[in-house]
């Protein structure tokens, strides 16, 4: 999770530079997902909100310890959590699956609704 004032552009500067960590202590990034700006359930260093990422990381644990440290000392960076797993998913996750559903709701309810604003004043004909 990464502060909410951060930019996008440096949200996937920091992904890719831990990106590099891994990969550079014999590990792979499977996938990364970046989730966007989410509220908190709680203010994180006087934050409300803030980026999420995930990555699927198949990597020795120094450099897992590695990325962990770095993510340690950067001021950006209100938490983090590392979690061991038998398998990585190669679907996309759960919150990924949400925006996608989101987007579709949104997307049919559009069509169902005429497809928006067409000139027309409410009793006019087009």
């Amino acid at each position: 999770m990464a502060r909410q004032d951060v930019t996008p552009q440096q949200v996937e500067t920091m992904v890719d530079q831990y990106k590099g960590v891994i990969e550079q202590n014999g590990g792979t990034v499977e996938k990364t997902e970046m989730w966007g700006v989410k509220s908190l359930a709680y203010r994180i260093k006087k934050n409300r909100k803030a980026h999420f990422t995930m990555f699927n990381l198949n990597a020795p644990a120094p450099a897992v310890a590695e990325m962990e440290r770095q993510m340690r000392i950067n001021e950006d960076i209100l938490r983090f959590m590392t979690i061991k797993v038998e398998e990585l998913e190669t679907e996309p996750s759960v919150m990924m699956q949400k925006r996608d559903r989101d987007e579709r709701k949104d997307r049919e309810r559009r069509e169902r609704d005429g497809g928006g604003f067409d000139g027309a004043s409410e009793g006019e004909e087009a």
